[in-house]
């Protein structure tokens, strides 16, 4: 992008993506722009993508929704009157990380996997903190809730979509095996000598 003269969409789309309240995706913009065509819009956004990326602030792409965030050199800047985020519990480090890498799932499936029943203040935490969603009802008998993650959890851990998980291989090759145990402390840097959540109750195995 001419930093002297832009092109007016660039500007047009640089202008609603600061003024934005929440990320846009390029069906939003191109909406919001006058039904500009689609392919322009994008070639729009990666010109601003390109221009930023050196800058103070980037242009990123979060589940294919457009928004402007402090580069990651920088954020330790704008902490000094950020709250103290709460620490999860392991419980609900397990329960996210099974979600992220099986969603769509419901909450048998997830006891299922860990082997243990899970409090419903797990999920609720999870929730409430924007990284886990209902995302509808298994058509199964009991029809029951199944969970998604949302766009803020890929951010909050930096991804642009699912796929930039740790792979199957990646996985082995620093020998976490177990999709419940320390592999599933990739999400959040958790280790080893976390205990384990007293909301964890062991799933009786029938003789």
């Amino acid at each position: 992008m001419n930093d002297d003269k832009p092109e007016p969409l660039v500007r047009a789309v640089e202008a609603t993506l600061f003024a934005a309240e929440e990320p846009m995706s390029v069906d939003a913009l191109a909406s919001h722009l006058g039904d500009e065509e689609k392919a322009t819009i994008r070639a729009a956004l990666r010109q601003l993508a390109a221009h930023y990326q050196d800058r103070g602030i980037h242009l990123v792409e979060r589940s294919k929704r457009w928004h402007f965030q402090t580069a990651a050199d920088l954020a330790h800047l704008l902490r000094t009157e950020r709250e103290q985020v709460r620490r999860l519990s392991r419980a609900a480090t397990e329960v996210l990380a099974i979600i992220a890498y099986h969603e769509p799932v419901s909450r048998a499936e997830i006891e299922s996997i860990r082997g243990v029943q899970t409090a419903k203040g797990t999920l609720d935490v999870l929730m409430e903190a924007g990284w886990v969603r209902a995302a509808g009802r298994r058509e199964v008998p009991g029809r029951p809730v199944i969970y998604a993650t949302t766009p803020e959890f890929l951010e909050h851990f930096g991804l642009q979509t699912r796929r930039d998980l740790p792979g199957l291989d990646e996985l082995r090759a620093a020998g976490l095996l177990d999709p419940v145990d320390d592999a599933y402390n990739l999400l959040t840097g958790l280790d080893d000598t976390d205990a384990p959540a007293a909301d964890d109750t062991p799933i009786e195995q029938a003789d």
